[in-house]
């Protein structure tokens, strides 16, 4: 991998994946597990207009109307919420954005031959230093270390061993998570990591109310049942789609494929259709 795709590919990818872990973590402080995990719900409808940004989906109504469904969802599990703060709100729906964003990248750069990165863990050694990087500054930036003496966490030798065990087990579930993910993506695709998400967010929600005891009221039910429903039409609606060996909806025929269905990248494509046709 040259230099150029190297600051033009990966550290983009990190830099996204370091912003939605943090940004996910910093409205914690300021919202409720249940909320958070409600509004970051919304991150196909991101997902989906990089999707489109890349050339790696084509804009249809039927997506449209998908993301509609999964905004109506948000609005009616964010309205009428005590506890909702500001500050929270908006990191929760940036981690949302920036979710979109490196899972877009992710998918270019698993599937590009020309980057060498088709290995989850090779793409997994050259993001990890500047999402390393990334968090550090930005823990230097937001986190009160000037309370780190007091903080209760770290004052007397059993509280210091027992939170870096806390956050050795936390750090290792976090690593194997990523390291999933990304061998989803290279043996499937985003969308099967999108259906595994929807279920991540059901069973977080349910630990949420039942450990934590968050507030989880109808309305609620209804804005998160929604928004599930417009995940699973995309769901749906991508499986039907790669399953009759389509690229669009105008009709435009795939090559033909076995295994699990994987997104696409349309500038490829057209560049595979220009050779051809130079050929003929």
């Amino acid at each position: 991998m040259s230099w150029k795709d190297y600051f033009m590919r990966v550290v983009p990818t990190a830099l996204g994946t370091a912003l939605d872990i943090n940004l996910s973590n910093a409205s914690l402080v300021f919202i409720t597990v249940t909320f958070a995990t409600m509004c970051k719900s919304a991150s196909p409808i991101f997902l989906l207009l990089f999707a489109f940004a890349f050339r790696l989906e084509s804009p249809s109504i039927k997506l449209l109307g998908i993301i509609v469904v999964i905004s109506i969802g948000v609005l009616l599990t964010v309205a009428r919420e005590t506890a909702f703060d500001f500050w929270g709100f908006i990191f929760v729906t940036l981690a949302a954005v920036m979710s979109g964003f490196r899972w877009s990248m992710t998918q270019i750069l698993l599937q590009k031959d020309s980057y060498g990165l088709k290995d989850p863990i090779t793409l997994m050694s050259h993001v990890t230093p500047v999402m390393a990087i990334a968090t550090m500054v930005l823990s230097l930036l937001l986190d009160p270390w000037s309370d780190f003496r007091k903080n209760t966490y770290f004052d007397n030798p059993w509280h210091v061993m027992r939170s870096f065990l806390l956050m050795l087990i936390g750090g290792s579930l976090a690593f194997f998570m990523v390291l999933t993910e990304y061998i989803l993506v290279s043996a499937t695709s985003a969308i099967t990591v999108t259906i595994a998400g929807v279920v991540k967010e059901a069973v977080t929600i349910l630990v949420a109310v039942f450990y934590f005891h968050d507030e989880f009221t109808w309305l609620k039910g209804v804005g998160l049942t929604t928004t599930m429903v417009g995940v699973s039409l995309f769901n749906w609606y991508k499986y039907e789609k790669f399953k009759k060996g389509q690229i669009n909806e105008d009709g435009v025929d795939s090559p033909s494929f076995s295994g699990d269905a994987k997104y696409i990248i349309l500038d490829d494509l057209e560049d595979e259709d220009g050779f051809l046709d130079e050929d003929t």
